[in-house]
Protein backbone atom coordinates (compact mmCIF):
# COMPACT_ATOMS: atom_id res chain seq x y z
CA UNK A 1 0.00 0.00 0.00
CA UNK A 2 1.33 3.45 -0.92
CA UNK A 3 2.12 5.69 2.05
CA UNK A 4 0.22 8.95 2.50
CA UNK A 5 1.81 11.92 0.77
CA UNK A 6 3.33 14.74 2.81
CA UNK A 7 0.82 17.61 3.12
CA UNK A 8 3.17 20.59 2.73
CA UNK A 9 6.05 20.93 0.29
CA UNK A 10 9.50 20.37 1.81
CA UNK A 11 12.05 22.40 -0.14
CA UNK A 12 15.47 20.82 -0.65
CA UNK A 13 17.09 23.87 0.94
CA UNK A 14 15.07 26.39 2.95
CA UNK A 15 16.77 29.20 4.90
CA UNK A 16 16.52 29.40 8.67
CA UNK A 17 15.71 32.95 9.76
CA UNK A 18 15.00 34.00 13.33
CA UNK A 19 13.55 37.14 14.86
CA UNK A 20 17.12 38.43 15.13
CA UNK A 21 17.45 38.66 11.33
CA UNK A 22 14.07 40.39 11.09
CA UNK A 23 15.07 42.88 13.79
CA UNK A 24 18.40 43.57 12.04
CA UNK A 25 16.64 44.38 8.76
CA UNK A 26 14.19 46.65 10.57
CA UNK A 27 17.08 48.44 12.28
CA UNK A 28 18.78 49.15 8.93
CA UNK A 29 15.53 50.27 7.34
CA UNK A 30 14.91 52.72 10.18
CA UNK A 31 18.45 54.08 9.83
CA UNK A 32 17.59 55.56 6.43
CA UNK A 33 20.63 53.94 4.74
CA UNK A 34 19.86 50.64 3.04
CA UNK A 35 22.48 50.60 0.28
CA UNK A 36 26.11 49.55 0.60
CA UNK A 37 27.51 51.20 3.71
CA UNK A 38 28.67 50.68 7.25
CA UNK A 39 26.74 47.42 7.77
CA UNK A 40 28.39 45.93 4.67
CA UNK A 41 31.83 46.98 5.90
CA UNK A 42 31.20 45.29 9.27
CA UNK A 43 29.96 42.12 7.58
CA UNK A 44 33.05 41.98 5.38
CA UNK A 45 35.35 42.29 8.40
CA UNK A 46 33.46 39.65 10.38
CA UNK A 47 33.30 37.26 7.44
CA UNK A 48 37.02 37.69 6.76
CA UNK A 49 37.79 36.71 10.35
CA UNK A 50 35.46 33.71 10.09
CA UNK A 51 37.04 32.29 6.92
CA UNK A 52 40.61 33.17 7.87
CA UNK A 53 41.34 35.68 5.10
CA UNK A 54 42.74 39.22 5.43
CA UNK A 55 40.10 40.65 3.10
CA UNK A 56 36.57 39.90 1.91
CA UNK A 57 34.76 41.83 -0.81
CA UNK A 58 30.99 41.35 -0.95
CA UNK A 59 29.11 41.42 -4.26
CA UNK A 60 25.59 40.77 -5.54
CA UNK A 61 26.09 37.06 -6.31
CA UNK A 62 28.62 34.24 -6.34
CA UNK A 63 28.47 34.46 -10.14
CA UNK A 64 29.77 38.01 -9.86
CA UNK A 65 32.40 36.86 -7.37
CA UNK A 66 33.67 34.24 -9.83
CA UNK A 67 33.59 36.74 -12.70
CA UNK A 68 35.52 39.43 -10.81
CA UNK A 69 38.02 36.83 -9.63
CA UNK A 70 38.80 35.94 -13.24
CA UNK A 71 38.92 39.64 -14.16
CA UNK A 72 41.53 40.15 -11.43
CA UNK A 73 43.58 37.33 -12.98
CA UNK A 74 43.43 39.05 -16.39
CA UNK A 75 41.59 36.12 -17.98
CA UNK A 76 40.49 36.90 -21.53
CA UNK A 77 40.12 35.67 -25.11
CA UNK A 78 42.42 32.77 -25.95
CA UNK A 79 42.75 31.66 -22.32
CA UNK A 80 41.42 28.37 -20.99
CA UNK A 81 39.88 27.87 -17.57
CA UNK A 82 39.41 24.30 -16.33
CA UNK A 83 36.34 23.53 -14.23
CA UNK A 84 34.26 20.43 -13.48
CA UNK A 85 31.38 19.53 -15.74
CA UNK A 86 29.41 18.52 -12.63
CA UNK A 87 28.58 22.03 -11.43
CA UNK A 88 26.15 24.89 -11.77
CA UNK A 89 26.52 26.88 -14.98
CA UNK A 90 27.97 29.95 -13.21
CA UNK A 91 31.29 28.17 -12.73
CA UNK A 92 31.83 27.97 -16.49
CA UNK A 93 29.93 31.14 -17.41
CA UNK A 94 32.41 33.35 -15.56
CA UNK A 95 35.05 32.39 -18.14
CA UNK A 96 32.66 32.69 -21.08
CA UNK A 97 31.71 36.24 -20.10
CA UNK A 98 35.37 37.20 -20.57
CA UNK A 99 35.78 35.47 -23.92
CA UNK A 100 37.81 32.64 -22.41
CA UNK A 101 37.14 28.95 -22.95
CA UNK A 102 35.89 26.82 -20.04
CA UNK A 103 37.41 23.35 -20.36
CA UNK A 104 35.29 20.76 -18.57
CA UNK A 105 36.94 18.03 -16.50
CA UNK A 106 35.87 14.87 -14.72
CA UNK A 107 35.32 14.32 -10.98
CA UNK A 108 36.01 11.58 -8.49
CA UNK A 109 32.92 9.33 -8.27
CA UNK A 110 33.07 9.12 -4.45
CA UNK A 111 33.69 12.78 -3.57
CA UNK A 112 31.98 14.36 -6.63
CA UNK A 113 34.92 16.80 -6.70
CA UNK A 114 37.85 17.40 -9.02
CA UNK A 115 41.20 15.78 -8.28
CA UNK A 116 44.74 16.66 -9.40
CA UNK A 117 44.49 13.80 -11.90
CA UNK A 118 41.18 14.85 -13.48
CA UNK A 119 42.44 18.43 -13.82
CA UNK A 120 45.86 17.42 -15.19
CA UNK A 121 44.24 15.61 -18.11
CA UNK A 122 42.88 18.92 -19.40
CA UNK A 123 45.98 21.09 -19.00
CA UNK A 124 47.34 22.81 -22.10
CA UNK A 125 49.71 25.74 -22.69
CA UNK A 126 46.58 27.93 -22.82
CA UNK A 127 45.41 26.99 -19.31
CA UNK A 128 45.45 30.07 -17.11
CA UNK A 129 43.24 29.06 -14.19
CA UNK A 130 41.40 26.17 -12.59
CA UNK A 131 38.07 26.75 -10.85
CA UNK A 132 37.51 24.03 -8.28
CA UNK A 133 34.06 23.37 -6.82
CA UNK A 134 33.74 22.24 -3.21
CA UNK A 135 30.79 20.09 -4.20
CA UNK A 136 27.99 19.84 -1.64
CA UNK A 137 30.26 21.31 1.03
CA UNK A 138 33.17 18.85 0.78
CA UNK A 139 36.41 20.80 0.45
CA UNK A 140 38.84 19.90 -2.31
CA UNK A 141 42.46 19.39 -1.24
CA UNK A 142 43.68 22.57 -2.91
CA UNK A 143 47.23 22.11 -1.59
CA UNK A 144 47.52 18.79 -3.43
CA UNK A 145 46.10 20.42 -6.54
CA UNK A 146 48.52 23.35 -6.26
CA UNK A 147 51.46 20.94 -6.12
CA UNK A 148 50.27 19.26 -9.34
CA UNK A 149 49.80 22.46 -11.36
CA UNK A 150 52.30 24.69 -13.16
CA UNK A 151 53.07 27.73 -11.04
CA UNK A 152 51.51 30.15 -13.53
CA UNK A 153 48.08 28.45 -13.37
CA UNK A 154 45.88 30.12 -10.76
CA UNK A 155 43.34 28.33 -8.57
CA UNK A 156 39.95 29.94 -7.97
CA UNK A 157 37.67 28.22 -5.46
CA UNK A 158 33.95 28.04 -6.09
CA UNK A 159 32.91 27.72 -2.46
CA UNK A 160 29.22 28.43 -3.04
CA UNK A 161 28.46 25.25 -1.08
CA UNK A 162 31.31 25.46 1.40
CA UNK A 163 30.98 28.25 3.94
CA UNK A 164 31.99 26.60 7.21
CA UNK A 165 33.81 23.71 5.54
CA UNK A 166 37.46 22.98 6.27
CA UNK A 167 40.31 21.71 4.11
CA UNK A 168 41.91 18.33 4.92
CA UNK A 169 44.47 20.12 7.11
CA UNK A 170 41.67 21.66 9.22
CA UNK A 171 41.90 25.26 8.00
CA UNK A 172 38.63 26.96 7.02
CA UNK A 173 37.71 27.21 3.36
CA UNK A 174 38.69 30.75 2.41
CA UNK A 175 42.07 30.68 4.16
CA UNK A 176 44.09 29.05 1.36
CA UNK A 177 45.31 32.24 -0.26
CA UNK A 178 43.38 31.46 -3.44
CA UNK A 179 40.56 33.69 -4.62
CA UNK A 180 37.62 31.98 -2.89
CA UNK A 181 34.03 32.72 -3.86
CA UNK A 182 31.01 32.28 -1.59
CA UNK A 183 27.26 32.40 -2.21
CA UNK A 184 24.54 33.76 0.06
CA UNK A 185 21.66 32.66 -2.15
CA UNK A 186 18.34 31.67 -0.56
CA UNK A 187 19.20 28.01 0.05
CA UNK A 188 22.82 28.43 1.19
CA UNK A 189 24.24 27.67 4.64
CA UNK A 190 24.46 31.41 5.22
CA UNK A 191 21.61 33.07 3.38
CA UNK A 192 20.91 36.74 2.74
CA UNK A 193 18.44 35.98 -0.07
CA UNK A 194 21.02 36.86 -2.71
CA UNK A 195 24.64 37.89 -2.65
CA UNK A 196 28.18 36.59 -2.70
CA UNK A 197 31.72 37.40 -1.65
CA UNK A 198 35.37 36.92 -2.58
CA UNK A 199 37.89 36.08 0.13
CA UNK A 200 41.45 37.02 -0.81
CA UNK A 201 44.89 37.75 0.54
CA UNK A 202 46.07 40.43 -1.93
CA UNK A 203 45.00 43.82 -0.55
CA UNK A 204 45.65 45.64 -3.84
CA UNK A 205 43.41 43.12 -5.64
CA UNK A 206 40.75 43.57 -2.94
CA UNK A 207 40.81 47.33 -3.42
CA UNK A 208 40.42 46.85 -7.17
CA UNK A 209 37.46 44.50 -6.73
CA UNK A 210 35.81 47.02 -4.41
CA UNK A 211 36.08 49.57 -7.22
CA UNK A 212 35.01 47.19 -9.99
CA UNK A 213 31.84 46.16 -8.13
CA UNK A 214 30.70 49.82 -8.20
CA UNK A 215 31.30 50.94 -11.80
CA UNK A 216 35.04 51.38 -11.27
CA UNK A 217 34.47 54.39 -9.00
CA UNK A 218 37.31 55.51 -6.78
CA UNK A 219 34.89 55.99 -3.84
CA UNK A 220 31.74 54.06 -3.06
CA UNK A 221 28.38 55.59 -2.17
CA UNK A 222 28.96 55.37 1.58
CA UNK A 223 32.25 57.27 1.38
CA UNK A 224 30.66 59.87 -0.86
CA UNK A 225 27.89 60.28 1.73
CA UNK A 226 30.09 60.40 4.84
CA UNK A 227 33.37 62.03 3.67
CA UNK A 228 33.15 65.69 2.57
CA UNK A 229 35.93 65.51 -0.03
CA UNK A 230 34.59 62.25 -1.46
CA UNK A 231 31.42 64.14 -2.40
CA UNK A 232 33.34 65.74 -5.24
CA UNK A 233 33.02 64.17 -8.69
CA UNK A 234 34.57 60.69 -8.28
CA UNK A 235 37.14 59.31 -10.67
CA UNK A 236 36.43 56.22 -12.76
CA UNK A 237 39.70 54.37 -12.97
CA UNK A 238 38.57 51.60 -15.35
CA UNK A 239 35.41 50.05 -16.75
CA UNK A 240 33.50 48.58 -13.83
CA UNK A 241 30.20 46.85 -13.14
CA UNK A 242 27.08 47.15 -11.00
CA UNK A 243 27.67 44.27 -8.59
CA UNK A 244 27.55 45.79 -5.12
CA UNK A 245 26.06 44.35 -1.94
CA UNK A 246 23.60 46.22 0.31
CA UNK A 247 23.29 46.92 4.01
CA UNK A 248 19.90 45.20 4.11
CA UNK A 249 21.61 41.97 3.05
CA UNK A 250 24.62 42.55 5.27
CA UNK A 251 22.39 42.98 8.33
CA UNK A 252 20.96 39.52 7.70
CA UNK A 253 24.41 38.12 6.97
CA UNK A 254 25.89 39.33 10.25
CA UNK A 255 23.21 37.52 12.24
CA UNK A 256 23.48 34.42 10.06
CA UNK A 257 27.24 34.39 10.60
CA UNK A 258 26.79 34.44 14.38
CA UNK A 259 24.27 31.59 14.09
CA UNK A 260 26.54 29.33 12.03
CA UNK A 261 27.36 26.91 14.89
CA UNK A 262 23.64 26.40 15.53
CA UNK A 263 22.78 26.06 11.83
CA UNK A 264 25.69 23.68 11.18
CA UNK A 265 24.65 21.50 14.11
CA UNK A 266 21.13 21.17 12.69
CA UNK A 267 22.48 20.13 9.30
CA UNK A 268 24.64 17.53 10.97
CA UNK A 269 21.62 16.17 12.85
CA UNK A 270 19.71 15.87 9.57
CA UNK A 271 22.59 14.10 7.82
CA UNK A 272 23.07 11.70 10.73
CA UNK A 273 19.40 10.76 10.68
CA UNK A 274 19.59 10.07 6.96
CA UNK A 275 22.61 7.84 7.51
CA UNK A 276 20.75 5.96 10.25
CA UNK A 277 17.79 5.14 8.01
CA UNK A 278 18.81 5.16 4.34
CA UNK A 279 21.34 2.28 4.36
CA UNK A 280 18.45 -0.12 5.03
CA UNK A 281 16.78 0.75 1.72
CA UNK A 282 16.86 -1.59 -1.24
CA UNK A 283 18.32 -1.36 -3.80
CA UNK A 284 21.27 0.02 -1.80
CA UNK A 285 22.31 3.66 -2.04
CA UNK A 286 25.75 5.25 -2.04
CA UNK A 287 26.61 8.55 -0.37
CA UNK A 288 29.17 11.28 -0.91
CA UNK A 289 32.37 10.45 0.90
CA UNK A 290 32.86 12.34 4.15
CA UNK A 291 29.27 13.52 4.54
CA UNK A 292 29.47 13.15 8.34
CA UNK A 293 33.05 14.38 8.73
CA UNK A 294 33.69 17.49 10.79
CA UNK A 295 35.00 19.50 7.84
CA UNK A 296 32.01 18.91 5.54
CA UNK A 297 29.58 21.85 5.34
CA UNK A 298 26.65 19.57 4.35
CA UNK A 299 25.08 22.07 2.00
CA UNK A 300 23.75 19.18 -0.10
CA UNK A 301 22.86 15.59 0.72
CA UNK A 302 23.52 13.68 -2.50
CA UNK A 303 22.74 9.98 -2.95
CA UNK A 304 23.72 7.72 -5.83
CA UNK A 305 21.04 5.32 -7.00
CA UNK A 306 21.69 1.77 -8.14
CA UNK A 307 19.85 2.45 -11.39
CA UNK A 308 20.54 -0.97 -13.01
CA UNK A 309 18.44 -2.52 -10.23
CA UNK A 310 15.51 -0.21 -10.90
CA UNK A 311 12.80 -0.45 -13.52
CA UNK A 312 12.43 3.33 -13.65
CA UNK A 313 14.90 6.16 -14.20
CA UNK A 314 16.28 8.64 -11.69
CA UNK A 315 14.08 11.29 -13.32
CA UNK A 316 10.95 9.19 -12.76
CA UNK A 317 11.91 8.84 -9.10
CA UNK A 318 12.54 12.58 -8.82
CA UNK A 319 9.16 13.48 -10.34
CA UNK A 320 7.33 11.07 -8.06
CA UNK A 321 9.04 12.49 -4.97
CA UNK A 322 8.01 15.97 -6.08
CA UNK A 323 4.42 14.75 -6.50
CA UNK A 324 4.60 13.67 -2.88
CA UNK A 325 5.79 17.12 -1.74
CA UNK A 326 9.38 16.02 -1.19
CA UNK A 327 11.64 18.67 -2.73
CA UNK A 328 14.30 16.38 -4.14
CA UNK A 329 16.52 17.82 -6.85
CA UNK A 330 19.54 17.06 -9.07
CA UNK A 331 22.94 18.67 -8.56
CA UNK A 332 23.77 18.81 -11.39
CA UNK A 333 23.03 17.98 -14.99
CA UNK A 334 26.61 17.97 -16.32
CA UNK A 335 27.52 20.95 -18.45
CA UNK A 336 29.15 18.86 -21.17
CA UNK A 337 25.72 17.40 -21.98
CA UNK A 338 24.29 20.86 -22.73
CA UNK A 339 24.49 22.55 -26.13
CA UNK A 340 25.81 25.85 -24.75
CA UNK A 341 29.00 24.22 -23.46
CA UNK A 342 30.00 21.94 -26.32
CA UNK A 343 33.10 24.04 -27.03
CA UNK A 344 34.35 23.06 -23.58
CA UNK A 345 34.36 19.35 -24.39
CA UNK A 346 37.75 17.70 -24.69
CA UNK A 347 37.54 13.95 -24.37
CA UNK A 348 35.40 11.58 -22.34
CA UNK A 349 34.32 12.26 -18.75
CA UNK A 350 33.41 8.71 -17.69
CA UNK A 351 32.83 9.34 -13.98
CA UNK A 352 30.60 12.34 -14.63
CA UNK A 353 28.68 10.43 -17.30
CA UNK A 354 28.11 7.57 -14.86
CA UNK A 355 26.92 9.95 -12.15
CA UNK A 356 24.68 11.97 -14.45
CA UNK A 357 21.72 9.58 -14.37
CA UNK A 358 22.25 8.32 -10.81
CA UNK A 359 22.65 11.29 -8.47
CA UNK A 360 19.72 12.68 -6.51
CA UNK A 361 19.71 15.39 -3.84
CA UNK A 362 17.47 14.88 -0.84
CA UNK A 363 16.30 17.87 1.23
CA UNK A 364 18.70 19.17 3.84
CA UNK A 365 18.61 22.51 5.64
CA UNK A 366 18.83 24.07 9.07
CA UNK A 367 15.08 24.68 8.95
CA UNK A 368 14.34 20.91 8.90
CA UNK A 369 13.67 18.75 11.92
CA UNK A 370 13.98 15.01 12.45
CA UNK A 371 10.30 14.46 11.63
CA UNK A 372 10.97 16.04 8.23
CA UNK A 373 13.82 13.60 7.62
CA UNK A 374 11.60 10.69 8.59
CA UNK A 375 8.99 11.93 6.11
CA UNK A 376 11.57 12.05 3.33
CA UNK A 377 12.84 8.56 4.07
CA UNK A 378 9.34 7.10 4.30
CA UNK A 379 8.34 8.56 0.93
CA UNK A 380 11.68 7.75 -0.66
CA UNK A 381 11.53 4.13 0.52
CA UNK A 382 8.06 3.70 -0.94
CA UNK A 383 9.08 5.29 -4.25
CA UNK A 384 12.22 3.15 -4.47
CA UNK A 385 10.23 -0.03 -3.83
CA UNK A 386 7.77 0.93 -6.54
CA UNK A 387 10.65 1.72 -8.92
CA UNK A 388 12.32 -1.64 -8.24
CA UNK A 389 9.09 -3.52 -8.82
CA UNK A 390 8.13 -1.54 -11.92
CA UNK A 391 5.01 -0.04 -10.32
CA UNK A 392 6.15 3.57 -10.59
CA UNK A 393 4.40 5.68 -13.22
CA UNK A 394 6.72 7.06 -15.87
Amino acid sequence: MTTSHRKDFLAFGRPSFSEAEIDAVARVMRSGWVGMGEETICFEHELAAYVGAPRVVTVNSCTSALFLSLVSLHIGPGDEVICPSLTWCSTANAALYLGARPVLCDVDPETLCVTPETVARQLTPRTKAVVVVHMGGLAVDVEALRAALPSHVAIVEDAAHALGATYPDGRPVGSSGNLTCFSFYANKNLSTGEGGAVALFDCAAADRLQSLRQHGLSADAWKRFTHPHAALVPRIEELGYKMNYTDLQAAIGRIQLRRQPELAARRLDVARRYLELLPALQPPLAFQRGILQHGHARHLFVVRLATPSLCRSRNDILVELRRRNIGASVHYQPLHTMPAYQTGNRGALPNTDSLAERILTLPISASMNIADVDDVVEQFADVMTSAAEGRLAS
